[in-house]
């Protein structure tokens, strides 16, 4: 279906058919930027600089390949600015502004507040691959390649994210186990 669409795109654009790849990529772009960045204003306007990026680069993607590694590739590279561009402060707790949509999702997040909370406190470089393995469903190879690090790199710092994840929810349950 995606891949019809974006070739009918590619062959004469049109309005009505960039909205239907709009809507098929929207919520879910929302979700992931809004655990990036931590913030669903700063994630709006993130999937807005991604949508346009789509659009002005559409022509030059390859049919041949996935477009959900290419969406996301885009989406995450637009982030990476953002968090460049501002400076990042992690929220010490999760409100209604920056909680993700409730829409389900691989990984719902929004539906364990605990662990979306979590996650939001890892730093950008544990944070990221999380989120695009468990919330976008994506394979380490094509995170390795967004990232542009080594797939043993990205598989390293998953496994250290949740190992850090499992301890902050160890101590959560039960606080005292380890002397604390």
């Amino acid at each position: 279906m995606v891949h019809d669409l974006i070739q009918r795109l590619q062959q004469e654009y049109s309005d009505e058919l960039f909205e239907q790849l709009y809507r098929l990529y929207a919520d879910r772009a929302i979700r992931t930027a809004t655990a990036i960045t931590g913030s669903a204003a700063s994630a709006a306007d993130v999937v807005q600089e991604t949508f346009i990026r789509v659009y002005r680069n559409l022509g030059m993607y390859d049919l041949s390949r996935p477009f959900d590694p290419w969406f996301h590739r885009i989406l995450y590279n637009e982030c990476n600015r953002y968090l460049k561009k501002h400076a990042r402060m992690v929220p010490s707790e999760i409100s209604e502004e920056t909680d993700l949509p409730p829409e389900t999702d691989t990984y719902e997040f929004d539906r364990h507040g605990d662990v979306y909370e979590m996650v939001q406190r890892l730093d950008d470089e544990h944070r990221i691959p999380i989120v695009l393995k468990y919330l976008n469903d994506l394979a380490e190879k094509d995170i390795a390649d967004m990232m542009e690090l080594n797939v043993n790199t990205v598989k390293s710092r998953l496994f250290k994210a949740r190992k850090k994840l499992k301890e902050w929810m160890l101590q959560r349950q039960g606080g005292s186990q380890h002397g604390t």
